[in-house]
């Protein structure tokens, strides 16, 4: 319903950089449907500030009726992504080590919600969890929800979308993508008999073209995540004990 945003700002930073970022908020709550009702500003020493940094606080109702928690994820449930992974933090990464492609990289931030909606609609009370994979990646997101409701869960490789440039980027920077951000990614674990109705939900909305099913809940290995390769072998993916990337959201 309504978010605040708070700037700090480096002695220093130019104006036209400033106005062109509140621009895109502007664009972005307006695309949302969401009003910026407050926010603050500070001004710090230059070289203490990288510029700037952007804080928000967001304001929400939970439709009646939805109850989602990782608490419900159920042995048998199916793992959807509504796109490829990967994508925010590639593209800012290949901005900072002048990583060029044939088309550029954009990050997949997006506002989320027209598609859960979709997504609650198509599947009601089979849709258990849903989570952003932002820092960590779909990793460190399924080890989490795996943690807290005690089960585990089986991913398809060969099934997971991932775009060719993020996969060359990933091998050349040494990243593996399922711990790399996610913007405008959404993870749902929904119960099987509604995953088809609930992926073709997710395709019918411009930022869920590339949704896949992933993976499955199963009652084995509890609060772990296994990986079945392209290749037929077996891996834990386990949660990161630092951080891959620097942080950047």
């Amino acid at each position: 319903m309504a978010l605040s945003a708070g700037f700090i700002l480096e002695e220093g930073m130019p104006m036209e950089d400033l106005w062109r970022i509140v621009q895109s908020l502007q664009r972005a709550a307006e695309e949302a449907g969401v009003s910026v009702v407050t926010g603050d500003t500070k001004v710090v020493d230059k070289g203490k500030g990288d510029g700037i940094y952007v804080n928000t606080t967001g304001l929400g109702i939970i439709p009646e009726g939805v109850d989602i928690t990782p608490l419900k994820a159920t042995v048998g449930d199916k793992v959807l992504v509504s796109g490829e992974i990967a994508v925010h933090g590639i593209a800012i990464m290949s901005v900072r080590e002048g990583l060029e492609f044939e088309t550029q990289l954009e990050s997949d931030s997006a506002t989320l919600y027209p598609l859960v909606e979709k997504v609650l609609a198509a599947g009601g009370n089979d849709v258990h969890v849903l989570r952003d994979p932002t820092r960590g990646g779909v990793a460190s997101a399924l080890n989490e929800i795996a943690g807290q409701s005690k089960i585990g869960f089986w991913l398809d490789e060969p099934s997971i979308p991932l775009s060719e440039q993020v996969r060359g980027a990933c091998e050349i920077l040494g990243f593996d993508p399922l711990y790399v951000a996610n913007e405008g990614k959404c993870i749902a674990i929904v119960a099987a008999e509604s995953a088809d109705k609930v992926l073709e939900a997710m395709r019918s909305d411009p930022l869920g073209k590339e949704a896949a099913i992933i993976g499955d809940v199963v009652d084995e290995h509890h609060g772990r995540v296994y990986l079945r390769s392209r290749v037929g072998g077996m891996r834990v993916v386990d949660m990161l004990s630092g951080e891959q990337l620097p942080r950047i959201c």
